[in-house]
């Protein structure tokens, strides 16, 4: 227990780097040890050979010639695939959610920003599970603004500095609602320089939809959906990220509702855990017009049959309360499985998909997100889409940016401010 706490600690702290974070010292130029107990690999002579199943081929083997037969056909299966074997499949839109807007459009930031808060109430009951969501809109917007959905690893009155902000909770150590530690600043959003771009930012803490432990299921919204008599998910169905995954989208039926937002034009943002989870979020629900994901590595981005930094045994044996039960299946049998990561990246097409990452998060595996970005690109250019130019991985700094674009930070785990400058960069590209 106490080397998983410790684990958890160290790699969400790296997660939670803030945007107003100098960027870090020199980074290491070697991998790290192998920890005992901990499945991993960092040597690239062991990766070996390995083939990536092909994600224009239909499950009966015809081969998808065409945007038409990949959105009705190919889309779907895969989309099941990752339903069964990862992710779990996830509840629709509920007919009894609502939404509190309890502060419909304060003036902050130093005038910069129109402030809205809404809780978004997942069912009737009001005392059930339910997320705030925080929203600011430029103050000189004169029509519906492009917007960022940041999925946070903390509270709203935490991510941004506004005294204004309804104060939030956390889930401490002790599986307990507390108030976030002052002057903490876990993971602060600087929204100024978006709003002068002309976009929109709104943010939501993760916890507020399901718990990031084992054991939360009862704490978070996937118990609203049990069958009479039924305490856990089924094998089949959502873990802790699909449960994330689908906040995010219910986060979205609100910002379609609202007059100050281009709701066609919203892109998500997460990093690490909840990089994973803006992929499958922006994989399952295609109202999302663009997906940020930084450092979502195993399980995320990155190859699994690449067998290079975290691997899926290591997702299972530490995390499995965040995937479906069927996944542990495939922790000693990754090449077997009927997708990896390729395809997950192939569902955001034809819509703009930007990996980030370091190039020393040897653990999230910057190579074999690059991989899976080329090996989803003819999905992209069968659309007619720009993928990427470079014919091996780019170096630090060179940001390869077409619809699917990848780049890496020198460093390790998580975002630093030039990330965020870069994420503005993406989103003016293609949503502008």
């Amino acid at each position: 227990m106490l080397f998983r706490n410790l684990l958890w600690l160290v790699v969400t702290s790296l997660a939670l780097l803030q945007a107003q974070t100098p960027p870090p010292a020199a980074p290491a130029k070697e991998p790290p040890k192998i920890v005992a107990g901990v499945p991993a690999n960092y040597d690239e002579s062991k990766v070996g050979a390995y083939t990536l199943p092909d994600p224009l081929k239909l499950t009966n083997g015809n081969p998808v010639k065409d945007a038409k037969t990949w959105r009705t056909k190919r889309r779907p299966e895969l989309v099941k695939l990752f339903e069964e074997n990862q992710f779990g499949s996830s509840p629709t839109r509920p007919a009894d959610r609502w939404f509190d807007v309890f502060d419909k459009g304060t003036p902050a930031l130093d005038g910069k920003a129109i402030r809205r808060q809404v809780t978004v109430y997942f069912s009737k009951d009001k005392e059930g599970p339910k997320m705030d969501l925080l929203l600011y809109l430029p103050t000189a917007a004169t029509k519906p603004v492009p917007m960022l959905l940041n999925l946070s690893f903390s509270a709203n009155s935490s991510t941004v500095d506004d005294p204004g902000i309804k104060p939030g909770e956390i889930w401490g150590r002790d599986k307990k609602r507390v108030a976030p530690p002052a002057g903490r600043g876990f993971g602060r959003l600087n929204v100024a320089p978006f709003l002068t771009d002309g976009f929109g930012v709104a943010t939501v803490y993760y916890g507020d939809i399901d718990p990031d432990f084992d054991g939360g299921v009862p704490l978070g919204v996937r118990k609203l959906y049990f069958k009479p008599g039924q305490t856990e998910p089924a094998p089949g169905e959502w873990g802790s990220i699909g449960a994330w995954a689908w906040g995010l989208s219910r986060a979205l039926d609100y910002l379609e509702t609202d007059k100050g937002v281009d709701a066609k034009k919203v892109a998500i943002v997460g990093v690490s855990r909840l990089g994973k989870t803006v992929m499958w979020a922006g994989a399952h629900d295609e109202r999302f017009a663009m997906v940020i994901a930084s450092c979502s590595g195993e399980g995320g981005a990155a190859i699994s049959r690449r067998d290079y930094g975290e691997k899926v045994k290591h997702l299972n044996l530490r995390f499995g309360y965040q995937f479906a039960a069927n996944y542990q299946k495939h922790g000693d049998h990754v090449d077997q499985m009927p997708m990896d990561a390729h395809m997950l990246v192939s569902l955001i097409a034809p819509r703009p998909l930007l990996l980030q990452t370091g190039d020393t998060d040897y653990w999230s595996d910057p190579k074999g997100e690059w991989a899976a970005a080329k090996a989803a690109s003819p999905v992209y250019k069968l659309f007619g889409k720009t993928t990427l130019e470079s014919s091996e991985l780019p170096p630090a700094g060179k940001a390869d940016f077409n619809t699917l674009g990848f780049v890496m930070h020198a460093g390790g785990h998580g975002t630093i401010p030039s990330d965020w400058d870069l994420f503005r960069q993406f989103m003016r590209m293609h949503l502008k």
